[in-house]
């Protein structure tokens, strides 16, 4: 069986979805538009949780103001179909 590349070998690459309201899925996921960030910018530990735990972590990706638990990026990959559900 051959493979069916989605490259059309473009100098400046492949993107899938022109817009982030473009439906994308992967591995059989119902196409969704892109994931939203979090609501707010910020995350704070739960009371009574465990200083340092990764869970409670958030990341910004050292770009823009929002912040993400590890929660809400699997639940945006989880949402596309790059995580089974």
């Amino acid at each position: 069986m051959s493979i069916d590349q989605l490259s059309k070998k473009c100098p400046d690459g492949t993107q899938l979805g022109q817009s982030a309201s473009d439906l994308v899925g992967f591995w059989g996921a119902t196409p969704v538009v892109q994931p939203a960030s979090p609501a707010g910018n910020t995350h704070t530990v739960a009371a009574g949780s465990v200083t340092g735990v990764f869970v409670n972590t958030t990341f910004d990706g050292s770009t823009g103001t929002t912040a993400y638990t590890i929660g809400d990026i699997v639940k945006a990959l989880k949402s596309i179909g790059v995580l089974a559900s």
